[in-house]
């Protein structure tokens, strides 16, 4: 028997590995599965060249936990280790001290076992002692037992194993008692060693008999050797692919497609890559690739390794040329990552422009779910924007879609406007919006639908791009969307308008950071007599602020509506007679003194306009102060009265009510309301 210290120089190397490592304790066991892994590949590579000439047998790495003894123990019949090579192998670190190894990584949790090999030693993470026993494959070969409690202390000491391989033992300390549960061991098992290329077993398999599971003869083998990504695509069917993607995510739709990734130049690359059916909540559909080194899982964080577009597919990277740190989990970038992240996102371009242009109908079926991710692509990536133009689909409210070329050729004959600017009309709700749409149709414009997630942002890339502007139909009167003239001069004087300004005003509903404002339009006979419109910047800013950072100040603003009264209709030259016709006779007073008043104070603002503050006697101040005064009261007197007038008058509720109604505003009580009004004045 030997005993001996680890080569450290100082007793603290345990309790580092313990300390940095804690926050990922639990890959202790992809570690010591991974150098099992190891083993037994090399004796299969041994026995294919012939170094190895022996019986390979069953290389299942088996994998148990004994609860009473408070044990986890890995074996394996892999190429095992003699006692020369024990000793090198677990006796000996590969720094030159602790104290450098300290002071260099004690800011860095995350680089300190990757960096210097030592997957073994994260056993100790979890385990007050642990045991390695292994029998190399090499002739006249002994059994070797090591024994270590987590101090620099061991003991080596012949063992009686017969059998090639190594077994670890870990005596599982009273942290970490949750790993002696089967239920934590399988999920780990699951997360890490799904798809390692040889047979992991844990227990036996298990079958219903007499009311209770009853464990078989059979080992419960948890992974998939050859997982599809491994395998060559000509040896694939469609089946295949979609058979993985629901090994991967079960219970899940089918994907759009997929990509297979398959690259040795200049670095070594392969996976499946799935486009899933994504409609909302980008969110909750990000970081479901999963990463693996040679089939052993990383990580299922991989912005560092696609764009951050791409975290919105699903499926596996597999690649044994990206840098990874101590458990594996953690990526650090540098130039082979760049050129990896490069190469998949020209990959995921060049498949969908292969798809549309080998079945464009196909293409444009799958379009409304593919939109959102070529979108994130567009804004996120300029070198994914200039590959995806030609590919990239506008769909109008016929369910037709276009290029973005084919659109702009399509609809620049009649939405050119005035002022020679392509305009591009769009709704975000075909059916709140129908009657706008409706009317712009009659016009003979072509109408979008952007109603996807993104599409605020994504109209403004286009706009950049394409020197276009678009505008929703909602956001004006029809013949203000794409102005093709000058509008028509409102004939109404300038008291006739302040008048209907307050009628109008003082009806609209009263909403919490909503804001109505009224303005006056000449749209002729034939328009609606009152319509609701709501502008197209502040708007899209508003909405750009809910999912942008950096439009905070929009999102806290107001709705703003514009009430547009039509002078031209005759319901309207109704309201602004009745108007007159019930309130001349006590509006009339007041506004001759409302004129006088208003004249007064302008002849003292005008009196004291250029002089300095301490120019103005106290006298001329006050004087002012009570000019304004009255004209304040004045017009509170005359809004008073038309006030009082428009509550009484029914036609300008449901002139109001009816353009609400149009845009889905009208609801609870005030629908009510407008039903009862309706029937009466039918």
């Amino acid at each position: 028997m030997q005993n001996g210290s680890i080569g450290v120089t100082t007793e603290n190397i345990f309790p580092i590995i313990k300390k940095f490592l804690y926050s990922d304790h639990e890959i202790f066991l992809r570690e010591i599965i991974s150098n099992a892994v190891d083993a037994t590949q090399k004796i299969k590579t041994l026995a294919s060249v012939g170094e190895f000439k022996g019986d390979l047998g069953d290389l299942t790495i088996q994998v148990k936990v004994d609860k009473d003894k408070g044990t986890i123990t890995v074996s394996d019949r892999g190429v095992g280790m003699t006692d020369d090579e024990m000793s090198r192998y677990l006796n000996q670190i590969a720094f030159s001290g602790a104290e450098e190894f300290v002071e260099k990584y004690k800011n860095e949790a995350n680089n300190i076992i990757g960096h210097f090999g030592l997957g073994f030693y994260s056993s100790f993470m979890v385990s007050n002692k642990v045991e390695v026993i292994s029998k190399s494959f090499k002739e006249d070969s002994k059994g070797v037992k090591w024994t270590c409690d987590g101090s620099p202390e061991f003991t080596m000491e012949d063992d009686s194993k017969s059998e090639r391989g190594t077994e670890i033992i870990m005596h599982i300390d009273d942290d970490n008692k949750e790993f002696l549960e089967e239920a934590k061991i399988s999920g780990l098992l699951k997360k890490y060693c799904s798809f390692l290329p040889i047979p992991i077993a844990f227990g036996k398999k298990k079958e219903w008999k007499d009311g209770k599971d009853v464990e078989t003869a059979d080992d419960n083998v948890i992974n998939n050797v050859s997982p599809a990504w491994t395998r060559k695509p000509a040896d694939l069917k469609e089946e295949d692919y979609k058979g993985f993607y629901q090994e991967l995510y079960p219970y899940t739709d089918e994907p759009l497609f997929h990509i297979h990734l398959n690259v040795d130049y200049p670095f070594t690359l392969t996976g499946i890559l799935y486009f899933p059916k994504i409609k909302s909540n980008v969110d909750l559909h990000k970081n479901k690739i999963q990463l693996y080194c040679n089939q052993v899982f990383v990580s299922d964080s991989v912005e560092g390794i696609v764009p951050e577009f791409m975290t919105l597919l699903h499926g596996v990277i597999d690649s044994p040329d990206i840098p990874l740190n101590v458990s594996r989990s953690y990526l650090q970038s540098d130039a082979n990552v760049k050129k990896i992240s490069s190469h998949i996102t020209k990959k995921v371009a060049d498949r969908l422009q292969e798809l549309f242009k080998e079945d464009r109908a196909q293409f444009e079926a799958k379009w409304d779910d593919l939109k959102i991710f070529v979108e994130y692509g567009e804004l996120t990536d300029e070198k994914f924007f200039e590959r995806a133009e030609k590919f990239t689909l506008l769909k109008n409210s016929e369910n037709s879609y276009f290029t973005l070329e084919e659109y702009k050729k399509l609809v620049e004959g009649n939405q050119t406007d005035k002022d020679k600017q392509l305009i591009y009309l769009y709704t975000t709700n075909l059916d709140q919006q129908y009657s706008y749409i409706d009317a712009a149709k009659e016009k003979g414009y072509d109408v979008l639908v952007m109603d996807g997630q993104l599409d605020v942002h994504f109209i403004g890339k286009i706009e950049e791009k394409e020197k276009v502007r678009f505008v929703r139909v909602d956001s004006d009167v029809v013949d203000n969307l794409i102005r093709k003239e000058d509008a028509a001069k409102v004939e109404w004087s300038a008291e006739q308008k302040t008048a209907l300004k307050t009628v109008f005003q003082s009806q609209t509903p009263k909403q919490e950071k909503v804001e109505f404002m009224v303005q006056f339009e000449a749209l002729g006979a034939n328009a609606n007599p009152v319509m609701l419109t709501q502008n197209e910047y502040m708007r899209r800013m508003k909405e750009m602020s809910a999912t942008q950072t950096g439009f905070n100040f929009y999102g806290e603003m107001p709705d703003s509506y514009n009430l547009v009264v039509n002078t031209n209709h005759p319901l309207t030259q109704r309201v602004l007679e009745d108007q007159e016709t019930a309130c001349n006779e006590k509006l009339a007073p007041v506004q001759t003194e409302l004129k006088m008043a208003e004249a007064k104070r302008d002849e003292l603002q005008n009196s004291q306009k250029g002089k300095k503050d301490e120019e103005i006697s106290l006298d001329e101040k006050e004087a002012l102060d009570a000019a304004k005064k009255q004209v304040e009261e004045l017009q509170a007197d005359r809004d008073a009265i038309l006030t009082s007038y428009a509550k009484e008058n029914k036609l300008v509720s449901q002139l109001i009510d009816l353009a609400l109604l149009s845009n889905n505003m009208l609801k609870g009580e005030a629908l009510s309301n407008f039903v009862k009004r309706s029937f009466q004045m039918i």
